[in-house]
């Protein structure tokens, strides 16, 4: 009944630019985080940026300064603003969102599909 959808994602060179974009959709109360997932091939997913309902934002250490993560939260929508792109950055990108659901009343992490993004030259 929770849809997360994303959007952008692809092939840049490194230095260049992209956006990742999510949408959540479906029956539930409110979101309470928000946020980007990666998992590079033969490597654990891991952590990219996370933002809560507040607008609080957490970075994992590579992507300081390069990624910027906001939220639109009457859209209920996440994006994540890459800059700087480096080939270490290649991976499949997940949004995540914390959420309560009107089905069940509980707090759950949901996820979405995936959407790669490579960068090389």
């Amino acid at each position: 009944q929770v849809q997360l959808v994303e959007s952008g994602g692809g092939l840049v060179q490194p230095g260049g630019s992209l956006r990742v974009s999510c949408v959540v959709s479906g029956r539930f109360f409110s979101i309470y985080v928000m946020g980007w997932y990666r998992q590079a091939p033969g490597k654990q997913r891991e952590l990219v940026a996370h933002i809560s309902s507040g607008g609080s934002t957490n970075y994992t250490e590579s992507v300081k300064g390069r990624f910027t993560i906001s939220r639109d939260s009457a859209k209920n929508t996440v994006d994540l603003q890459m800059n700087s792109l480096k080939p270490e950055d290649t991976a499949v990108y997940y949004c995540h969102a914390r959420l309560r659901t009107i089905a069940t009343l509980r707090i759950d992490d949901y996820w979405g599909q995936g959407t790669q993004v490579t960068v090389s030259s």
